[in-house]
């Protein structure tokens, strides 16, 4: 029997709302308690509000979010299944005639529609919501604010500019990318030549040139020289330097290609990059993953019981795939497995995973 019209429209949109609920019910308890931890560490500061904090907390948590995504599409989708099982909806359709790969195709389309829309509008979002977090948070948290907001690791960038190229190292970004802590410089001449290397207590960017101050200056041909202020050009802008120098995550879907091929041409690694736009490439194909180990399950609860098996089913089925999938940013990530292989192996696996236990329940 074919699945009719009404019908489909019905278990989507009973998927859907499954899906979404949950998402809301996570991102209302990571909100809270995202406001609870930036209350404890900026509550004595000058400035704080409650107020603003909870603005703060209410741009970054979409972010943070994204690492939801997939496991509000599992367990939503199998609330949604046990939900139909037990109102006797499923036992009907499967009575007339439709087989369970035709009323879990809807459930796959939301998946599909859901993973497109998560990587082209709600990632791009998700990303400029966060820099806005960065600017209401400015001055709040001082020198914390880095490890807040950003969870930023020492990177190593390369810069080209009028005197030539030149490698530099930040500890620490603030205000947008425009500021540097920590600054080390190599600068090199137009024909590739060593020229000296800067070790500076902050750099400020302007136009075209970074302002270094409290600077020393170390070159082969005399002793180290202090500057209490020194500059070196660049043609970079604040938002390359704090998109080369900030994480993956933190990086717009649309965005990421120019900064692969920004990595590369400048002859540095482009795994951390390469291996988030081939992650969220592959994001619709995990969640429909998700809904096939959702249907494998819990479809057997509605003839068989055990509704508490299911749920750790579930559950361990969603840990083995988290597992999985950081294993292989890990792997990916260090440049040990190709970041196309590293990103989708996970969705790959989930969903032979999915299919061989429905084939297995339903056809023997």
């Amino acid at each position: 029997m074919i699945l009719g019209r009404t019908l489909t429209v019905y278990l989507s949109a009973r998927f859907l709302k499954a899906i979404i609920g949950l998402f809301l019910f996570a991102a209302a308890l990571i909100f809270l308690f995202d406001v609870l931890e930036l209350v404890r560490r900026g509550g004595d500061r000058e400035g704080f509000s409650v107020m603003r904090v909870a603005l703060i907390s209410a741009l970054r948590v979409p972010l943070l979010l994204e690492q939801v995504i997939p496991f509000a599409v599992l367990f939503g989708s199998i609330a949604a299944f046990v939900t139909l099982s037990r109102a006797l909806e499923l036992v009907v359709t499967r009575a007339s005639g439709i087989s369970v790969w035709q009323f879990s195709l809807p459930a796959i389309a939301v998946g599909l529609v859901l993973g497109v829309l998560s990587i082209t509008a709600y990632n791009p979002a998700a990303v400029w919501l966060q820099q806005k977090s960065e600017e209401v948070a400015m001055g709040l948290f001082g020198a914390e604010q880095n490890f807040l907001l950003q969870s930023t690791d020492n990177v190593w960038v390369r810069q080209d500019g009028l005197d030539g190229e030149s490698v530099l190292l930040a500890q620490q970004l603030l205000d947008s990318g425009t500021r540097l802590q920590g600054v080390t410089v190599f600068t090199f001449d137009r024909d590739g030549t060593f020229r000296e290397r800067i070790e500076a207590r902050e750099a400020r960017l302007g136009t075209e040139i970074w302002y270094l101050d409290d600077a020393i200056v170390y070159t082969t041909e005399q002793d180290p020289q202090s500057y209490g202020r020194y500059q070196i050009s660049t043609f970079l802008t604040a938002t390359e330097v704090r998109e080369s120098i900030g994480s993956p995550e933190s990086i717009s879907f649309w965005n990421l290609p120019r900064f692969i091929d920004l990595a590369r041409n400048a002859g540095l690694p482009a795994y951390r990059y390469n291996l988030q736009y081939q992650s969220l490439l592959a994001r619709p194909l995990l969640l429909v993953a998700m809904i096939l180990i959702a249907a494998a399950v819990s479809l057997k609860v509605s003839r068989f019981g055990g509704l508490g098996s299911m749920i750790l089913g579930g559950i361990l089925s969603g840990f083995v795939l988290y597992v999985l999938t950081e294993l292989a940013k890990d792997f990916g990530g260090a440049g040990i497995v190709p970041p196309l292989v590293a990103a989708w192996a996970p969705g790959i696996f989930g969903v032979l995973m999915g299919l061989t236990i429905l084939l297995h329940q339903e056809d023997g």
